[in-house]
């Protein structure tokens, strides 16, 4: 199945579609579930793919996951199968899971007689900051089986990091909450001449990218770590005119209640109490978006176990530290215990450790990896079912 599971992936590549509606991606993957002994259902609020298998033998529910929406990134890789789509790239190997989910699919049909409960595929559009979790969590997608799972699991491939086919995880904390800060600084326009006749907003703005890292260094635990990146900053027009206003966005990342809580708290009062040092006025909107990705320590365990006795004990490593990326499956495990699994997708011409990282327009993934993650979908469901 190999080969099926890296052409599919290379056909939703060429097409990367963003946010809650994949057509085109979502036809894909009926297309490749079409004959399949699955019962089927599509999202109402986004283009999501819910099915449910059966297995031949009465037991409990496993939920296996995989997300389908690309960024808007303009490819650089160059690779035949490269994005058809201006501005448009699968830069964090969604595809990949999407055709991984796809194959396990296949694999646990093959085997419908002997599983003993059912399987639920969750093929997710919006996990790039629309919360496509929630929304199928609200159309039902945890009790499409009839009853809740008693345990989730989701893979990720790497692009850097990770030699292709190692897996990674760890249980407790395994990826960062993610909140989003959207800073408005309200000034008066003039003239660029005369600086001291307006209330200029820039330097204003400025101040507070730079007081935020201060912020970071001095109200919080370096071994309760947080993260606050200003990725968008945007003010004026041309050179000589002061404009009215500046903003910029920044994302929060923290792994505690704790920090989560302190950061909503402090940083609307930091920037207003710049603003106010300087006579202007500022708003700070602080959004939660993505709580902390918690792995279940059993399913981490097992996930684990399973991956040594699958590929050997060198193909695993348990992660000493969680990653500051962020995920909206935290939203299912929430609710359903089970395990979040990084699989290394680094083609073997590059150091992982110097490898353009997800999210890069030069980030490349492995087609290698994704018959042991397809593997590793069906042999968690199986092992998982069987255990209960």
């Amino acid at each position: 199945m190999a080969d099926e599971i890296a052409e599919l992936r290379h056909a939703i590549h060429r097409e990367p579609e963003i946010g809650l509606d994949l057509p085109k991606t979502q036809a894909k993957v009926l297309a490749a579930l079409e004959g399949l002994p699955l019962e089927i259902t599509t999202g109402r609020a986004l283009s999501s793919v819910t099915a449910v298998l059966r297995g031949g033998r009465p037991g409990p529910v496993v939920l296996l996951r995989g997300d389908m929406d690309a960024l808007p990134v303009t490819e650089e890789t160059q690779l035949p199968y490269a994005s058809t789509v201006p501005g448009v790239m699968h830069a964090c190997g969604h595809d990949g899971h999407t055709a991984m989910l796809a194959g396990a699919a296949r694999l646990l049909s093959a085997r419908q007689a002997e599983l003993p409960g059912s399987v639920i595929f969750m093929f997710q559009p919006g996990e790039e900051g629309c919360a496509g979790a929630r929304y199928m969590i609200d159309e039902g997608v945890l009790d499409a089986a009839g009853e809740r799972p008693v345990a989730a699991y989701a893979l990720h491939l790497s692009s850097q990091r990770l030699p292709c086919g190692m897996f990674s995880t760890r249980p407790g904390a395994m990826l960062a909450a993610a909140d989003q800060i959207t800073v408005t600084v309200h000034g008066r326009g003039g003239h660029a001449s005369t600086p001291h006749r307006a209330a200029d907003p820039i330097p204003v703005a400025c101040e507070m990218v730079t007081a935020l890292q201060t912020l970071v260094t001095r109200k919080f635990d370096v071994f309760d770590p947080v993260v606050i990146t200003v990725g968008s900053f945007h003010a004026g027009t041309t050179d000589n005119v002061i404009p009215d206003e500046a903003t910029f966005l920044a994302t929060a990342r923290s792994f505690s209640p704790e920090s989560r809580g302190a950061l909503a708290e402090l940083v609307p009062r930091l920037i207003g109490d710049i603003a106010r040092g300087h006579g202007l006025t500022a708003e700070a909107i602080y959004a939660a978006e993505y709580p902390v990705t918690v792995n279940d320590a059993d399913e981490a365990a097992f996930a684990g176990e399973t991956i040594a006795e699958v590929f050997g004990t060198e193909r695993g490593e348990r992660a000493e530290f969680p990653l500051a990326g962020a995920e909206d499956f935290s939203l299912v495990l929430e609710q359903v215990p089970g395990a979040f699994v990084m699989l290394g997708a680094c083609p073997p011409e590059n150091d992982p450790l110097t490898a353009p990282t997800n999210h890069s327009a030069h980030a490349v993934f492995d087609d290698a990896a994704l018959a042991d993650g397809t593997a590793l979908y069906a042999e968690l469901a199986l092992r998982r079912l069987a255990r209960a």
